[in-house]
């Protein structure tokens, strides 16, 4: 057999794979949280906006929510402004939630928009302050200090927790043609901007829309046990377990957390992937084998 006869049947096997999960998720609504390295290489970037059309080509309906701290500190950086983070959180003043906005909404948001263009789907760019899309409320920290008996509250300025979100133009746009893509940016009742985590907000997405899956892109294989193993199909049980053996741990904890959230709340599947692998989406998707953590309720 010729190496090209040889790479024909691999291509239809694929192909063959494919279609009970094509057919299974044709309607069906999947939330996506785009960050990290999948943001920033170019080979992925692309790849990920040629993933999302395909899945909407064949009758799924994606809705992407994205980040972008590290743009934002870069372009921070060159505005001269230093940045302070507290837990793993940037304090964002009124100056520096100009610059997110700026960042966030016009251009990581537009360049996704422009990338799905390019590889023949429609991207609309939104961020929370359309269509009332995320209402938002201050997020207020506090920790203990052995100065006073009472705990310390943190102000991290325009840094928000979702409120609410009302999905009715997003409903509207993944009914049609479009792919909604969404920039965490939600507005309190105080008329005031506020950045939200990403993760947070594809979460809340997933549970209001009543997406079918829940997606989140890391720069890791996914959630990995005490000797460094994938682990994959977990029970919200299981994965509640881990967290109190101290498996889970430091930066992932927010995601899981995000993710037992979602799938509590009537998200079929969540899913912790390695962005970092070219078509990790269609690959968590389409295949047998995935390419990250499955959590189910």
């Amino acid at each position: 057999m010729s190496l090209k006869s040889e790479e024909a049947i691999n291509f239809a096997t694929v192909l063959t794979e494919a279609l009970p999960y094509i057919q299974r998720f044709t309607g069906k609504t999947v939330v996506i949280k785009y960050g990290g390295n999948a943001m920033t290489d170019n080979s992925l970037k692309n790849g990920f906006a040629r993933d999302i059309t395909l899945m909407k080509q064949v009758g799924i309906k994606p809705v992407v929510v994205h980040g972008g701290g590290p743009q934002i500190g870069d372009l921070l950086k060159r505005v001269g402004k230093e940045t302070e983070f507290i837990n793993g959180m940037r304090v964002t003043d009124s100056e520096t939630m100009d610059i997110v906005e700026m960042v966030l909404g016009g251009l990581v948001n537009k360049e996704i928009v422009n990338l799905v263009h390019r590889n023949g789907g429609n991207a609309v760019g939104l961020t929370g302050k359309d269509g009332d899309l995320i209402r938002a409320r201050k997020m207020i920290l506090s920790r203990n200090t052995d100065v006073i008996d009472v705990p310390e509250i943190i102000d991290l300025g325009h840094v928000g927790e979702v409120d609410s979100i009302d999905p009715d133009i997003v409903n509207m746009l993944t009914d049609g043609d479009f792919i909604p893509v969404i920039a965490p940016i939600g507005v309190g009742e105080d008329g005031f901007s506020y950045n939200i985590n990403a993760d947070l907000v594809a979460g809340k997405m997933a549970e209001v829309m009543g997406a079918e899956k829940l997606i989140l892109l890391t720069n890791t294989e996914g959630l990995l046990d005490k000797e460094g193993k994938l682990l994959t199909g977990l029970g919200a049980n299981q994965v509640q377990t881990l967290i109190e053996n101290g498996t889970i741990h430091g930066g992932m904890l927010p995601k899981i957390r995000c993710a037992l959230d979602a799938v509590s709340s009537g998200v079929k599947t969540a899913h912790i992937i390695d962005g970092r692998v070219e078509h990790a989406v269609l690959l968590e998707l389409f295949t047998d084998e995935g390419v990250g953590t499955l959590i189910k309720g």
